[in-house]
């Protein structure tokens, strides 16, 4: 399965909020620098669909706020 999202980095909190025209945005706390935005969203994500992170993979977007990540069966 493949998802698009958008990334805010430096947030007041850490959320995932699905918007009315079904987009998802990933609330982050963490900087975007030295992956550690990526790896939060790695970690949200996991937690939100109650999956290991290890089966989540960002496949385009590493440096960018618009990311398509992969979860994997």
């Amino acid at each position: 399965m493949q998802i698009k999202v958008r990334v805010i980095p430096r947030a007041s909190q850490n959320k995932i909020a699905v918007e009315s025209d079904g987009s998802i945005k990933i609330h982050t706390t963490s900087a975007p620098a030295d992956g550690k935005a990526n790896e939060a969203v790695i970690v949200l994500l996991a937690k939100h669909l109650g999956v290991a992170k290890s089966r989540i993979e960002i496949i385009r977007g590493e440096t960018v706020r618009n990311k398509i990540i992969s979860v994997h069966d």
